[in-house]
């Protein structure tokens, strides 16, 4: 959680009991199923259900929209607590979810969006996803292919869009896909345009659970859209043309949860092989009284420890409306490849029984990965930061 000068002592006390609630949660609806749902490449929409009954939803979208109302930190701590307990593959959708969409609905959609939305988020009801990378067009976003097309026929004004997308966190399970399409492909950047789409629209088609070497809970899908009629109202914010603006605009909350996703992961990761190394024996000795391993463990909890400073300035800087885009991006370059990092090192030291799957960090080491790849790979994370440094 975040220390205690970036919040009150009353939310301070008020997160620590909802943290708790959720430990708790965790104990009886995720410990004891999490290895069935890697097997099955999906968490059952249920346990959405059941966290939207605990308030653990949504939590900073406002009562007004049927959300739990409280500030971003609570929000965060959902992270925190998945990732550290080592549910990578259920944090990468559920961040999407919970911190993802919401904004883009809060801060640039409709009334009538917003209030049609929120409150099946809130509730579990609707699961949402976002649909932006596409076979050829990944962190080039102005790349695209999806089109959407204003039409006017016997069936009235509408959008008819094709086009497909792939990697899509929540694929399976959403119910609600807010979809970056071209509704002017001569324009460019200028010419895309984010659409609310209800996943039951004819034309609307979900491809296989794609098959990952890690966050094996999570589902990830190709998503196909085929003379896909939308009607006009489900255009996120009602205007043409602002979906560029739109994403670049959320996009440093969505680097900045992936960070919290990160030094809670590798806090989780460290964790689990304090508890190893104390309890593994060799030589006559426990594993952990070997100094390379103590040095090892040393580095790890210092980068950890510099990583979290990062991340809680980073955190209050977003409060306050601060964080730049290139602090994000440094932000999400250096815990991402710290996660890596301290995934790998706490593995060696489990050995042999570090590459087998019952014990959690191998968890750890394959969910990891693919941190320093989606959001924005490292690659365009330094060209990002570079660019705000040096300029174009």
């Amino acid at each position: 959680m975040l220390p205690n000068h970036f919040i009150s002592a009353d939310e301070q006390a008020e997160l620590q009991l909802f943290t708790e609630s959720l430990e708790r949660f965790c104990d009886a609806e995720i410990e004891p199923h999490y290895r069935t749902w890697e097997k099955a490449g999906r968490v059952p929409r249920d346990l959405l259900r059941k966290m939207g009954e605990n308030g653990y939803l949504c939590a900073d979208v406002p009562d007004t929209y049927g959300g739990p109302g409280a500030s971003v930190p609570f929000s965060f701590a959902v992270v925190e607590v998945l990732s550290r307990r080592g549910y990578g593959g259920f944090v990468g959708g559920l961040q999407v979810h919970n911190d993802i969409i919401p904004p883009y609905l809060l801060h640039c959609g409709t009334e009538a969006q917003r209030a049609h939305w929120l409150p099946r988020m809130a509730s579990g009801e609707a699961i949402a996803a976002i649909g932006m990378t596409e076979p050829g067009a990944g962190s080039d976003l102005k790349a695209i292919r999806t089109t959407a097309r204003r039409v006017s026929d016997s069936d009235g004004d509408h959008y008819v869009i094709n086009g497909s997308k792939i990697f899509i966190s929540n694929g399976q399970n959403c119910d609600l896909l807010v979809l970056a399409a071209k509704t002017d492909p001569a324009a460019g950047a200028k010419g895309v345009s984010l659409f609310l789409v209800d996943a039951a629209t004819p034309g609307f088609t979900r491809g296989q659970n794609l098959e990952k070497i890690g966050q094996h809970a999570g589902d990830t899908s190709e998503l196909f859209f085929n003379d896909m009629r939308v009607p006009l109202d489900a255009l996120l914010g009602g205007v043409e043309g602002q979906g560029f603006v739109q994403m670049m605009r959320e996009l440093p909350r969505e680097r900045l949860i992936i960070g919290v996703q990160a030094v809670h992961g590798a806090k989780g990761a460290l964790d689990a092989t304090l508890k190893y190394v104390q309890e593994r024996q060799a030589f006559g000795q426990p594993i952990g009284q070997f100094q390379n391993t103590r040095f090892t463990l040393a580095q790890c909890a210092s980068d950890i420890a510099a990583a979290e400073a990062f991340l809680n300035a980073s955190v209050a800087a977003y409060q306050q409306g601060q964080l730049t885009p290139e602090a994000v991006s440094a932000l999400k370059l250096h815990t991402t490849e710290l996660f890596s990092r301290v995934a790998d090192a706490c593995l060696q030291l489990f050995g042999g029984y570090g590459y087998m799957a019952e014990y959690p960090i191998s968890r750890f080491w394959t969910d990891a990965r693919v941190l320093r790849i989606y959001g924005g790979t490292s690659e365009i994370m330094k060209e990002l930061v570079a660019r705000g440094m040096l300029g174009r």
